[in-house]
């Protein structure tokens, strides 16, 4: 495949990446990677959903934000951004 139909086929990256329904080690290697590809984008706010459910995923993904070093703060979603499923991340 040459150089450009690559590119042309990847995902372009958006504000928010989606982490339902993955397993723990899924959700976090594919929270890294957005992360990285997000700050390389120029985002600066990103929404991470991750679900309500248990509260397992939630609480590991806002564990792995708090030591990421692209990481300036987070907090839950507000009401219209989708409470408690969803976590809102300022990139440094």
């Amino acid at each position: 495949m040459k150089r450009n139909e690559y590119h042309a086929r990847a995902t372009p990256i958006t504000d928010e990446v989606r982490l339902r329904h993955l397993t723990v080690d899924e959700a976090l290697l594919k929270l890294d990677n957005y992360l990285n590809d997000a700050f390389t984008a120029g985002y600066y706010r990103v929404k991470v959903i991750h679900g309500k459910g248990t509260g397992t995923l939630r609480r590991v993904v806002n564990e792995r934000l708090a030591e990421h070093p692209l990481v300036e703060s987070y907090r839950p979603g507000e009401y219209g951004e989708g409470g408690a499923g969803v976590t809102m991340v300022t990139l440094t």
